[in-house]
């Protein structure tokens, strides 16, 4: 019998809502970053399955064979269909005469089956173990082929432990020969992803190697991905290690409890601390001036590139951390934009950006302006964006690089919650309504730094690129109000933007209200903006002028911003055309929290003829319907609705 005092929440089956249910069968896999460099093919190609089905690669094979056999034209459909039946024939024979052609077969139609989504988890096990007899034995031997290797990637990733346990054990010692082959790759990855137990094993297999691998056009991918998203801190420290030089292969053990290069310098003189270091560094520069194999973009060389520039901080030689420093961005430099999209290449560029001369940020600038839309929406390489515009004294210059483009790119930002952090960090800095702990945390690290090497000082800075800024965004908020409105982060960008940018706002207030003449309600598939949460909100929040603030449980007020002029063109803009029957509406339907919002601004700040116009809408008729209806927010209404008539 359910209790009229208690607070605790009906069950669905008592009339309550029905939870709601977490997929936990569906895998959310890590997702590798993605340089802001590359082109749209390689995005595509970047995931870890192979682009190819094996129908296309099928019917390659035939297309291969069709060009492969010399035979004369003929216009005759008779003498077509027979050289068509002979190339089969001969395609046939030649798979039949390759080794294990036979168990290949058979395993093509288990796999077809074993790989159909509409399987249920017993039906596909029990294919799966069929599979596994099928191929035992002789998985090293078809590992490496284009089409059998995808038999052995679906065994592994819908496979029991026995079945990954038993390709593991047949490819072991062959791993570092699979990652080098085109289509073994993919194998590889799947046994690093699917099976951690033999992780560490696999890895192993590498050591002496790591450097070569990485430089290779086929096992880069491998090295790079297994360090990135599938290895866990001891095997990451592992494939790091050989970025150290053959001192630490080789005499050097690794010792419990420290990782990294840190972990290994500990405890050392200071002679054989300075050829560890010396090593580290010839062996970034030999992926640096190797940047055409494509090593450059990878994360495991932004982590030894950021232990190395770590260690520099540490040196009690000052004079000599800047001489190392210097030598380390100028084998980088051309490449930064490659580095940005990972979190030590981003903590990296930003140490370059920190230390650097009025040279360097130009010409890390030059660099990243390219990129600038990607750079935005990525989390790791905005963070470069955002110091640059902490570091730089020359204004101007961002301001004719960066923020004019910035800018220009709303429209195809706005939407994304990364594109719509970097357009309001000009205005905003690291207000935390937008700026994660986190995020604050990280950027705050070269603040100690740019205080040493920056000549400016930090609040003239931020405010002459918040008013360099102000300008070109308000324009954009002009030409784009009208659809921005309607989406949740356009909302959230107007507002910030109307209440900390600078300069004159009548055109951009204009633009934002022009849409709330349409008529109100909406229809179902029409809302009115005002019946969007969203909008309403915003709205809300510019006619009381600021953000509530829990500390101080107030509304704390925008200095550059002015609520009343922006509550007087409501009135003019969304009220006058119609005597104020669009607003009456609004007070007693959706819009109550706005309307009340509005009486509280012209009550306190309005003009006196804003007032009586007010007044007059809201005759003593409209407040008795008010009243007699069970409006949502009609008590606060009322309330505002007295104060303004007194």
């Amino acid at each position: 019998m359910k209790q009229a005092n208690s607070r605790k929440r009906p069950s669905a089956h008592q009339g309550g809502k029905d939870p709601k249910r977490q997929n936990v069968l569906k895998e959310t896999p890590k997702r590798k970053s993605v340089p802001v460099t590359a082109t749209q093919d390689e995005i595509e190609e970047s995931g870890d399955e192979s682009s190819q089905s094996y129908q296309e690669e099928e019917e390659e094979l035939v297309d291969e064979m069709e060009k492969a056999t010399v035979h004369e034209a003929s216009g005759s459909k008779g003498a077509a269909f027979e050289s068509h039946k002979a190339q089969k024939e001969l395609l046939a024979q030649r798979k039949a005469s390759k080794p294990n052609a036979e168990m290949v077969t058979e395993a093509k139609k288990l796999w077809n089956s074993a790989r159909q989504r509409n399987l249920s988890k017993q039906e596909r096990e029990v294919i799966c173990k069929k599979l596994s007899d099928t191929v035992r034995g002789k998985i090293a031997d078809i590992a490496s082929k284009h089409d059998s290797s995808r038999i052995i990637q679906t065994l592994i990733k819908y496979g029991r432990q026995q079945e990954r346990d038993l390709v593991a054990s047949e490819l072991k010692g062959h791993y570092k020969a699979l990652a080098q082959s085109k289509y073994s790759k993919f194998l590889v990855l799947k046994l690093i992803r699917y099976c951690p137990k033999h992780r560490s094993s696999l890895l192993s297999e590498f050591h002496g190697n790591v450097l070569r691998l990485l430089l290779h056009r086929e096992a880069g991918h491998v090295i790079s991905e297994a360090f990135e998203l599938y290895s866990n801190a001891n095997e990451r420290s592992m494939l790091l290690r050989e970025f150290y030089g053959k001192e630490v292969a080789l005499f050097e053990p690794k010792k419990e409890g420290k990782q990294g290069i840190r972990g290994v310098l500990d405890g050392l003189e200071k002679e054989r601390q300075r050829r560890i270091l010396s090593s580290l560094k010839e062996n970034i520069q030999s992926v640096f001036e190797n940047s055409d194999k494509g090593a450059v973009s990878r994360a495991i060389v932004h982590a030894a590139l950021w232990e190395y520039l770590s260690e520099l901080e540490l040196l009690d030689e000052k004079s000599e951390a800047e001489r190392l420093r210097r030598e380390i961005y100028e084998i980088c430099q051309e490449s930064v934009a490659e580095m940005v999209h990972t979190r030590y290449g981003s903590q990296s560029v930003r140490y370059f950006l920190a230390y650097g001369t009025a040279k360097d940020r130009k010409q890390i600038t030059k660099l990243l302006k390219p990129h600038l839309e990607r750079i935005c929406l990525d989390s790791e390489a905005q963070l470069v964006l955002f110091t640059l515009l902490d570091v730089t004294d020359d204004t101007k210059l961002l301001s004719k690089s960066i923020l004019t483009d910035l800018a220009a790119l709303a429209p195809k930002l706005y939407m994304d919650a990364n594109g719509r952090r970097a357009l309001l960090y000009p205005l905003i800095y690291r207000s935390s309504r937008h700026i994660t702990p986190a995020m604050a945390t990280v950027l705050a690290s070269t603040d100690s730094i740019r205080a040493t090497t920056s000549k400016k000082d930090e609040e003239l800075r931020r405010e002459e690129v918040r008013k360099a800024f102000s300008g070109d965004i308000l324009k954009q908020v002009e030409m784009n109000a009208a659809k921005m409105i309607l989406d949740t982060g356009g909302s959230l960008l107007i507002t910030e933007v109307l209440l900390c940018a600078d300069g004159d706002k009548l055109a951009a207030i204009d633009a934002v209200l022009r849409p709330l003449q349409s008529p109100f309600p909406g229809s179902k598939e029409h809302k009115h903006p005002v019946e969007l949460s969203h909008t309403a909100r915003m709205l809300k929040q510019l006619l009381q002028g600021g953000h509530w603030s829990h500390a101080t449980k107030a509304v704390i007020r925008s200095e550059h911003f002015d609520a009343a002029v922006f509550a007087s063109a409501f009135l003019r803009i969304v009220g006058d055309d119609d005597g104020g029957e669009r607003i009456r509406k609004m007070a007693q339907g959706d819009g109550t929290f706005v309307i009340a919002e509005l009486c509280e601004r012209i009550d306190k700040e309005g003009s006196a003829e804003d007032k009586k116009k007010l007044k007059n809408w809201f005759s003593g008729d409209v407040v008795k319907s008010i009243k007699s209806q069970d409006i949502r927010g009609g008590g606060v209404l009322l309330e505002k609705l007295v104060a303004l008539k007194a």
